[in-house]
């Protein structure tokens, strides 16, 4: 799909804006509500938008921990890293998963109460046998930068 300078601002603007009214990003953008709406549902269809979020101020909610997790697989077999990616799927601590490419096999992305409930979860999932060998853990101090629109001009080549 071809983008435009329009639908690349959509774009932009849902990602760190999901909420806003579409009104308020037809005018952003520079169109009439209408074709606004229709390229909108455009991107939706086309598989570019996957959805819509609220970012939670999880530190209003109370005491947590975030925490990654670098992890290596016992076995390298295809049917050892669905295993692992189906088992992780199951693990609602576990909100985030990447399979990397290099010296480890997964990053996971885990928040819990406290260390104490990471380690019952780490200890769950080594009993569980889903393959992981070893882990290296992460614990955040403090969030820097959180999640942010991507650099769609790099991406497209537009800069």
């Amino acid at each position: 799909m071809k983008l435009d300078h329009r639908d690349i601002a959509i774009l932009r603007i849902l990602s760190s804006e999901g909420r806003i009214s579409k009104v308020e990003l037809a005018e952003r953008v520079g169109l009439s509500p209408t074709p606004c709406w229709e390229r909108l549902r455009k991107l939706e269809k086309a598989g570019l938008i996957e959805g819509y979020r609220a970012e939670i101020a999880l530190r209003k909610l109370g005491q947590h921990a975030t925490i990654f997790v670098a992890a290596e697989l016992a076995d390298h077999t295809a049917a050892r890293f669905r295993a692992f990616e189906d088992a992780v799927k199951r693990y609602d601590e576990v909100v985030a998963c990447w399979a990397l490419g290099g010296g480890f096999d997964y990053l996971l992305q885990i928040i819990t109460r406290d260390i104490d409930s990471y380690q019952r979860l780490i200890d769950e999932m080594l009993d569980a046998r889903i393959g992981l060998a070893r882990y290296f853990t992460y614990v955040v101090t403090k969030p820097v930068k959180g999640p942010s629109a991507p650099p769609f001009e790099i991406l497209l080549g537009l800069e």
